[in-house]
């Protein structure tokens, strides 16, 4: 499967449910029907699920987003590209840690790296450095008494 596909594929599958009203994002990390699990693509949906949810939270409407001043005062055939009102705008918009949103120029002079070995970096750096916070001892003593329970359950 290829990586364009694979991201056409998880993105659809959890935005329209999205859309829809769901609020749950099911199978990240999962490949071939959840036969597959794989810390690549759970990497990469994690950024699906971002942007999914950026996009379904909804935009405010209102005279500083409208931008009326600002239209005002370009005036026709004005750049607006560079104002500083539209330069604060693009900065809320959904913030993606793999992919790459610069110039294929750029992309190729920094290497060209397919998303799918970004994506595995990342899961190295995680799986080398990430330091679980330790459950609180209430949690862990509920835990511990279920499974002692459930030891008990099938003693009998």
């Amino acid at each position: 499967m290829s990586d364009a596909q694979v991201g056409h594929e998880k993105t659809l599958t959890g935005l329209i449910p999205a859309l829809a009203g769901a609020n749950m994002i099911y199978g990240l990390g999962m490949l071939e029907s959840g036969i597959t699990f794989d810390y690549g693509q759970l990497v990469l949906d994690c950024e699906f699920a971002r942007m999914i949810k950026h996009t379904v939270k909804g935009f405010v409407v209102n005279d500083y987003t409208l931008a009326k001043d600002v239209i005002k005062e370009v005036g026709p055939f004005g750049n607006f590209l560079t104002h500083k009102h539209t330069l604060e705008g693009m900065r809320s918009q959904s913030q993606v840690e793999l992919i790459d949103r610069t110039m294929r120029e750029e992309w190729l002079a920094k290497g060209a790296a397919p998303i799918r070995e970004k994506a595995m970096q990342k899961v190295r750096h995680i799986l080398k450095t990430h330091q679980p916070e330790p459950l609180p001892d209430d949690v862990r003593a509920q835990i511990r008494a279920i499974v002692e329970e459930a030891e008990k359950e099938t003693k009998k």
